[in-house]
C-alpha cells in the first residue's frame, strides 16, 4: 500500500485586525477543518500584523500571532489577506507579498480604485492571484459573477446601491421623516457610519466601488478620478417627501455604462421609481442591478458591509486562491483589452426632476417651457402644488415639479441655469436625476 503524504499547510498572513480582521481570524479558526477539506490542505494562520500589538483585542485573536513587523510577515506567507485599508502601507506590503510569491486577497477598494493595475501587473508577472470580492458590496457575490460568470457576455450597464450607510440614512429619511443630520447620527450610533462620515455621505466610498465594477464590466481601466461623484449632503427631508408624492424613492446610485463616447461612471443621489427593484432595498443593505446582452437583467442583493459579511467574502477568496496553489494554476488576470475611452460626465444621458418656486400668475409656465424647448430638452410631466392656504406660506407663489425626458447633462444643466435667471422664478428648490425608469 502506497503511503499517503499529508498535504503541506498553506501559510496565511493577515494585515489588519479591526472589525473585519477579527472576524476573519474567527472564521479561519472555527472553520479550520471544513476549510482544509475544501482547499485540499490545511490553512495555517502564521501572523496578524497590527499597528500596536499591546492594544486590547477580541479573545478570538491569539495574541501570540500579533506582530508589528508587517513587512517580515508577508515574506513568510503563501497567502496574504489585507483588510487594513488605505493606500499606504497597504500597496507596498502587497507588492512585497507578491514579489515573495504569495497570492493576495484584499478588501481594499480605495487601493484598487486608485492603483489596482500596479498590483494586477505585479501578480501576473509573478504568477500569483489577486482576489478582491470583499472590496465591493461586502458579502454580495458581484466581482466574481462580473469577472467570470459573465465573461462570455457583454455587460451594458451596472446600476447599484453600493454604500450601506447612505442607504440606511436615506431609508430613515423616507420611512421615519428624519432630517439628514439626525439620520446620520442614528447611523453612527448603530455603527453603520464612522465618526467622520464624509467618505460615505459625500460618495467617495461608492465611487471607488464604481471604478472597480466599471473596470471589470467593460474591460477598461477606470480609476476613482474617472468617476463623477456627488454625495447626499444636499438631500433634504422636503426632497424625500416630494419623491414619495411623485412615486419615487431617493437612493445614492452608482451608474456604470457603455455609451457611444466610451465608459461612463458616476455616483449621485437619484430618484428611483417605486416599482424598480432597487427602490425596495432597505436599511444598510446593498444591491447591484446588471444589464447584459444575453443574460438580460440580473439582481444581486445582500449585506454590503459589516465584519461577518465582509469576512465571508474574504474567506471565499482565500479558498479559491488556496485551491489554485494546491492544484496548480491561477485565477483570471486583469482584463483591460477593450481600452475604451472615459466619457465626459457632461455627456451622460439622464433625466431630471426639477422643483421650483415661481410667481403664481398666467404665462409663467409657458416661459419655463420655452426655455426647455430652446435647449432641446423635452418635458415629460409638470405637477403644480396647490396655492398655499392662509398662514401656510407666501401667497402668489406656485410650486412646480417638472420631470424631463432623457437628455445630456450638458443640456439639462444649461436648462436649469436658464430657469434660474428667469424673473418669474423665485428659486430652484431642488434638482435630482431620475434613474431606473
Amino acid at each position: 500500500m502506497v503511503p499517503v503524504t499529508a498535504p503541506t499547510a498553506l501559510r496565511v498572513a493577515l494585515l489588519g485586525c479591526g472589525v473585519v480582521g477579527t472576524q476573519v481570524v474567527r472564521l479561519l479558526t472555527e472553520q479550520s477543518a471544513d476549510l482544509a477539506a475544501r482547499v485540499g490542505a490545511p490553512l495555517e494562520l502564521v501572523g496578524v500584523a497590527v499597528r500596536d500589538a499591546s492594544a486590547p483585542r477580541d479573545p478570538a485573536v491569539d495574541r501570540a500571532l500579533l506582530t508589528e513587523d508587517a513587512e517580515g510577515l508577508v515574506r513568510r506567507a503563501d497567502i496574504v489577506i489585507e483588510v487594513m485599508g488605505g493606500i499606504e502601507p497597504a500597496r507596498s506590503l502587497l507588492l512585497s507579498a507578491v514579489a515573495a510569491g504569495a497570492s493576495v486577497v484584499t478588501a481594499n477598494k480605495a487601493l484598487l480604485a486608485e492603483d489596482g493595475p500596479t498590483l494586477y501587473r505585479a501578480a501576473d508577472e509573478a504568477g500569483v492571484d489577486v482576489y478582491y470580492e470583499a472590496a465591493v458590496a461586502g458579502a454580495i457575490p458581484i466581482v466574481r459573477p462580473v469577472r467570470e460568470s459573465l465573461a462570455g457576455d457583454r455587460v451594458r450597464r451596472v446600476l447599484g446601491i453600493l454604500n450601506g450607510t447612505t442607504n440606511y440614512v436615506l431609508d430613515q429619511m423616507t420611512t421615519n421623516g428624519l432630517g439628514l443630520d439626525d439620520a446620520v447620527r442614528q447611523a453612527q450610533a448603530l455603527g453603520y457610519a464612522e465618526a467622520d462620515p464624509t467618505a460615505d455621505v459625500e460618495g467617495f466610498d461608492a465611487a471607488a466601488k464604481a471604478a472597480i465594477l466599471a473596470s471589470l464590466a467593460f474591460h477598461t481601466r477606470v480609476r476613482i478620478d474617472d468617476v463623477s461623484r456627488e454625495g447626499i449632503s444636499s438631500v433634504t427631508a422636503d426632497d424625500v417627501a416630494w419623491a414619495a408624492q411623485t412615486g419615487h424613492v431617493i437612493k445614492l446610485l452608482a451608474i456604470c455604462e457603455v455609451t457611444d463616447e466610451g465608459v461612463s461612471a458616476r455616483v449621485h443621489p437619484a430618484l428611483v421609481p417605486s416599482g424598480h427593484p432597487l427602490a425596495t432595498v432597505r436599511g444598510a443593505f446593498n444591491a447591484v442591478f446588471v444589464e447584459a446582452d444575453a443574460a438580460g437583467e440580473l439582481m444581486f442583493y445582500g449585506r454590503g458591509a459589516g465584519g461577518a459579511p465582509t469576512a465571508s467574502a474574504v474567506l471565499g477568496d482565500v479558498v479559491s486562491v488556496a485551491r489554485h496553489r494546491v492544484l496548480g494554476g491561477k485565477g483570471p488576470a486583469e482584463s483591460h483589452y477593450a481600452q475604451l475611452p472615459i466619457a465626459s460626465p457632461q455627456e451622460a444621458v439622464t433625466r431630471y426632476q426639477i422643483r421650483l418656486e415661481v410667481d403664481d400668475r398666467p404665462g409663467v409656465l409657458a416661459q419655463v417651457a420655452q426655455l426647455f424647448a430652446e435647449r432641446g430638452v423635452s418635458i415629460e410631466a409638470v405637477r403644480q402644488a396647490p396655492r398655499p392656504a392662509a398662514g401656510d406660506g407666501p401667497a402668489g407663489v406656485a410650486h412646480l415639479v417638472i420631470t424631463t425626458h432623457d437628455g445630456t447633462e450638458t443640456a439639462l444643466a444649461a436648462t436649469v441655469a436658464a430657469i434660474e435667471g428667469l424673473d418669474a422664478v423665485q428659486t430652484v428648490t431642488s434638482v435630482l436625476r431620475v434613474e431606473g425608469a
